[in-house]
């Protein structure tokens, strides 16, 4: 170290790196850093530029997840090997490991770009174990589940959400944010364009295809008529508004604690979650044998590629008289 000194090519960050100075003393931008240092900095510079729900995300990620994991490390020496090392000993799925891992990815390409360290460890890969094939999520009501809920729902507000939840197919944050200045009447829609995650304020649907206009088929209809009397006048503006509090819904969280869970319990229908009344909007538009193109815009979705991967068991492959429109257009006997 002496002989170092004396020569001028003494590196303080290198000899002690685990010093509380060796960021001040460090003879190369970002040596001496530690991972913890360069993810909370990350977030501060974050925060600004996402939505709230995200930034949300992210930081739950980084302080229970990545911290504990890879803080300790110096910036520079954190290696693929061992990010790969931490995702096979850990008991987290593969969807929550590529949730963790993609604020760190981002972080660590800053780093790459702010000349910290020479190359993003996650560039270009990504982790995922085998796992056993997950039970079908899509669980929709049929038809007497769902009159069955809809008599045991409390009368009113409570009633008139789950029916027009059912019979528009909108995602619960969509419904918490909705308000009468969405429905157009004369045209018999409702304009999707906000949504609200809980304890978050409102803010854009969750992607570009999810602002959209949903049509009011009859019960979605009938039921936001009847939501009128009870809400229209309401100061914040919204549509639907929790029974017990006469104020809008906070979230997701709060229709499936106060409003659908006693609902089901009272109906005597099995428990799924509220997300359900979406799957059972898709099963039953194309079991009937609605367009699957329509049912995908109604949805929000952007492509075709969600309803044949997620409903394709509802889709009717063809009816007795599949092909004869084509012939009866196009073809003359010789």
């Amino acid at each position: 170290m002496i002989e170092s000194i004396d020569r001028g090519t003494f590196d303080y960050a290198y000899t002690f790196p685990h010093s509380e100075r060796a960021r001040q003393f460090a003879v190369e931008t970002g040596v001496g850093m530690t991972v913890r240092q360069h993810l909370e900095e990350w977030l501060e510079r974050t925060r600004p530029t996402v939505a709230e729900s995200t930034f949300r995300d992210y930081r739950r990620s980084v302080m229970n997840v990545l911290i504990p994991a890879f803080g300790d490390y110096p910036l520079q020496d954190l290696r693929r090997r061992d990010i790969r090392d931490w995702c096979a000993r850990s008991e987290l799925s593969n969807k929550r490991i590529g949730n963790v891992l993609s604020p760190l990815r981002i972080a660590l390409r800053e780093a790459v770009e702010d000349e910290l360290i020479d190359a993003n460890p996650l560039h270009g890969w990504s982790y995922k174990r085998k796992e056993e094939k997950a039970a079908d999520h899509v669980d929709p009501l049929g038809a007497d589940e769902q009159r069955a809920v809809l008599t045991a729902a409390p009368e009113g507000s409570g009633r008139n959400l789950l029916q027009f939840a059912i019979w528009t197919g909108m995602r619960t944050s969509e419904l918490v944010a909705l308000e009468w200045q969405d429905v157009d009447w004369r045209r018999g829609e409702v304009r999707v364009q906000r949504a609200q995650a809980q304890g978050v304020q409102a803010g854009a649907t969750k992607t570009t295809a999810g602002t959209r206009a949903v049509r009011l088929l009859p019960p979605a209809l009938e039921a936001l008529k009847a939501q009128r009397a009870l809400s229209e006048l309401h100061p914040s503006g919204r549509i639907w508004l929790n029974p017990r509090t006469g104020e809008p819904w906070t979230g997701d969280q709060a229709i499936r604690k106060t409003l659908w869970t006693p609902t089901l319990k009272r109906a005597k229908v099995r428990y799924r979650n509220p997300y359900q009344t979406r799957h059972t909007y898709a099963s039953m538009m194309l079991s009937a044998g609605e367009p699957p193109r329509w049912v995908a815009s109604q949805m929000g979705h952007s492509d075709l590629h969600m309803i044949f991967r997620t409903y394709s068991r509802w889709i009717p492959d063809a009816n007795p008289e599949a092909g004869s429109g084509a012939v009866a257009a196009f073809w003359r006997e010789a």
